[in-house]
């Protein structure tokens, strides 16, 4: 039976609005994402445009990996990591975006930590825009919805590759690209205001298609812009797609089950991955577009873009499946990572009622690279829930463990199968603030980080069950499983 080659990636992945906290520390100014309060799952997280001191916004101290980040690395150099997944906050190098210059200081703090991580012979995978964009490109120019916003990005992609060109190989321009496919994702992935702006989940209200399509299609010129600049700098730069994979299944065998699942798959998994790695729009987008009365700008030079810029491989994050149907189910639905769906009676789902499914991430996996043929990697999976730290301070997470195992061996099987999987990077890979409901008691790391709900605590990490489990994974190279 085939397994992972030799070289294989494994590490963690984080988010820099997620974990570094010093929001306003060092010149950094205000993203999007410093906008949004704590929320829970019943309870959506508020948008305010300023600070309110009467909410607490859980990104502002996070974990504090801004003044932890030596500590952290070393227990990942401890666990093994062959790479880190991080991302770059746009707004800590450029404050308010349209900046003339770039803030030094923000410069330096990534230099330091990508000295850290080749010091212990760390892989960094940096994410360019994790749901980062500064603040004042959305107030000032409409966020990706506008032109401009393309060029602000380049002028902020060309000063990190010329200053961590000798730190940095494996890049990738936009998280989760395709969720602003998604009416809810207009503001935290493309900076888009509209008067419903108010909470996380509420925006779908005041929702304009056509221009959020448009603001897409700026983020996929820019995208291929970058790899073209990159490229350009440092030949052997490597980019990737990141996609929100949200795995579909047709409730049943009724062939309008069969068939809304296909034409979904397409254009909520596929479309943006198909124009980054096939160099054009997809023949099903054109439909999609007339359908919604979309109209894109789109010229013959950013044509030509579009088929330079090609990426290198495909990542994706995979954290569970959902069923849809023709057929309404009514309160028979699942949670999850954007969207939920319909129950799928065969799973059972965590905490937070997500779907668990590791043979669906098996059957994705060979999904994806028969579409594409490029080296795969994932770049996000993993549990969240709950840890109880114990009075010897002990954190017994079986359940992470549990999970974790039968998706690295729904891996190994797709690489069996034939598919050029390189790399894994677990979500949370140290606790971390959730995007969703913005709740540190959402727990995903195999480092736990004492700070709770409200960022009270005393910061400390400690290791969890899992940490000891990830390393001996890694040290066998996913043969101990």
């Amino acid at each position: 039976m085939k397994s992972f080659k030799d070289g294989f990636l494994w590490g963690g992945a984080t988010a820099a609005n997620q974990c570094e906290g010093a929001y306003n520390i060092d010149g950094k100014g205000l993203s999007v994402a410093d906008t949004m309060t704590s929320g829970t799952s019943a309870e959506y997280r508020k948008i305010t445009l300023e600070q309110d001191s009467n909410y607490y916004y859980p990104g502002n101290n996070a974990i504090d990996f801004y003044h932890h980040y030596k500590e952290d690395i070393a227990l990942f150099a401890e666990m093994g990591f062959k790479v880190y997944r991080m991302s770059i906050a746009w707004s800590r190098i450029y404050p308010n975006g349209d900046d003339e210059v770039p803030n030094e200081k923000g410069l330096a703090f990534y230099a330091d930590v990508f000295k850290e991580l080749k010091k212990h012979n760390i892989e960094p995978l940096v994410t360019i825009q994790h749901n980062e964009m500064p603040l004042n490109i959305s107030l000032k120019y409409g966020g990706w919805a506008n032109k401009k916003t393309i060029d602000l990005y380049i002028r902020y992609c060309n000063t990190i590759f010329n200053a961590y060109k000798d730190y940095v190989k494996y890049w990738i321009p936009f998280n989760e690209v395709n969720d602003l496919m998604l009416p809810l994702c207009g503001f935290i992935h493309g900076g888009i205001l509209t008067p419903e702006t108010k909470y996380f989940e509420n925006e779908i209200k005041d929702d304009d298609v056509n221009r959020r399509m448009n603001a897409l299609n700026n983020v996929l010129i820019a995208n291929a812009k970058a790899v073209i600049l990159g490229k350009s700098i440092k030949s052997d730069f490597q980019f990737g797609t990141m996609t929100c994979h949200i795995t579909l299944y047709p409730r049943t065998c009724n062939p309008k089950d069969i068939f809304m699942v296909q034409q979904n798959d397409l254009v909520r998994n596929c479309l943006c991955s198909d124009v980054q790695l096939k160099g054009e729009y997809p023949y099903y987008a054109d439909k999609y577009f007339r359908d919604n009365k979309v109209v894109l700008d789109l010229s013959k030079e950013e044509k030509e873009i579009l088929k330079k810029g090609k990426s290198d491989f495909y990542t994706f994050s995979y954290y569970q499946t959902i069923c849809e149907s023709v057929e309404d189910y009514g309160d028979s639905t699942t949670s999850g990572n954007i969207m939920g769906g319909i129950e799928n009676p065969y799973l059972t789902v965590s905490e937070w009622g997500w779907p668990i499914d590791p043979l669906g991430l098996r059957y994705t996996l060979n999904k994806v690279y028969d579409r594409y043929h490029v080296p795969v990697m994932i770049t996000e999976n993993g549990l969240g829930a709950k840890d109880i730290v114990e009075e010897d301070g002990s954190i017994h997470d079986d359940y992470r463990i549990d999970y974790l195992k039968e998706h690295v061996k729904a891996m190994k099987e797709a690489v069996n199968d034939g598919v050029d999987l390189i790399g894994y990077t677990a979500w949370g890979c140290i606790d971390l603030v959730s995007m969703s409901t913005g709740q540190m008691t959402k727990r995903y790391g195999f480092i736990y980080v004492d700070v709770d709900d409200n960022g009270n605590g005393s910061f400390k990490r400690i290791k969890k069950d899992s940490f000891y489990w990830y390393r001996k994974l890694i040290e066998t190279n996913g043969k101990d499983i």
